[in-house]
């Protein structure tokens, strides 16, 4: 089992949605607003000189195979977004048990 943290610019958020659906996964949380800061991209503080926010959506994953057509989604995804620093994220971690 995986977990999977997927995290961008909240303006991709519906692109985030659009790519779930496409790939069958219809269980997910996620927080809207994020505010923070990845290696080489511009704050996201919701404020200020920063206005804008991320949104992060967490996936629990019991087989790979969902997990790798988002993984391929994403990559797909990324090729359209020209700015690297807008790239969609994923964060993948293994889960140990989900009660």
């Amino acid at each position: 089992m995986k977990m999977a943290l997927v995290v961008c610019n909240s303006f991709f958020t519906d692109r985030v949605m659009a790519i779930l659906k496409e790939n069958g996964i219809d269980y997910f949380t996620t927080w809207d607003n994020a505010r923070g800061k990845g290696h080489g991209t511009e704050p996201h503080f919701g404020s200020g000189s920063h206005p804008s926010t991320n949104s992060v959506t967490m996936i629990a994953f019991e087989e790979d195979a969902p997990l790798e057509a988002l993984i391929r989604s994403i990559n797909a995804a990324n090729r359209e977004i020209q700015r690297a620093p807008d790239h969609i994220r994923l964060f993948q971690w293994p889960l140990e048990r989900i009660v």
